[in-house]
């Protein structure tokens, strides 16, 4: 990371690969503009099993997100898999346990912006977006959507919503973004990083 840099948190949890392909257009959008870093981290899983504990460094992939990360972030992005109208539960107990950023407003006043992936058109992706909006909203974040500016928003057959980005993963599961998914993750990480700039 370059200390000079606004570092921009791309916080995501991904078990197919779709959200992580997200967040990575998200990343090459927050780089294109001058003076931005992406830092890319994850969550662990959660387990039914109380025993479970996860490496403290995944196997492969992202690193774990950590309180410094989100402390030291000039903006977030954060990105789920849609798990019935919501956001996974793995991402949902790492929100619940950001207690302490929210008592010393680490957040507040940063930019923030989300994005999700379904396995169907109809499969949630926009409740599952406003619902990742509330904890935001209550850290005090700015948040930040795609306007209808963004040609792709009106051209999609697939994913990508005012938002957030999104993608339709299909019956198959797959990870490959469309060219208007790719499109709108770019422009929305371009559009977070921007206001990070003007915001700091």
């Amino acid at each position: 990371m370059n200390p000079t840099s606004l570092n921009i948190l791309v916080l995501f949890y991904s078990q197919n690969g779709s959200t992580l392909n997200l967040a990575r257009q998200i990343a090459r959008g927050i780089e294109s503009v001058a003076g931005c870093e992406a830092v890319l981290r994850t969550v662990p899983k959660v387990s039914t099993v109380c025993e479970a504990v996860e490496n403290e460094i995944p196997d492969r992939g992202a690193p774990y997100v950590t309180a410094e990360d989100l402390k030291n972030c000039a903006g977030l992005a954060l990105g789920s898999p849609t798990r019935f109208g919501n956001m996974a539960a793995a991402m949902k107990y790492f929100i619940d346990g950001t207690i302490a950023q929210w008592l010393g407003a680490e957040l507040s006043g940063k930019p923030a912006t989300v994005f999700t992936s379904t396995g169907s058109l109809h499969g949630g992706q926009e409740s599952t977006l406003l619902t990742m909006m509330l904890p935001l909203l209550h850290h005090g974040m700015v948040i930040s959507g795609i306007p209808f500016s963004e040609t792709a928003l009106s051209r999609t057959q697939s994913g990508g919503t005012p938002y957030g980005a999104s993608h339709v993963a299909g019956h198959d599961g797959s990870a490959v973004l469309s060219a208007e998914e790719n499109e709108l993750a770019f422009a929305q990480g371009k559009r977070l990083a921007e206001l990070a700039v003007k915001l700091a």
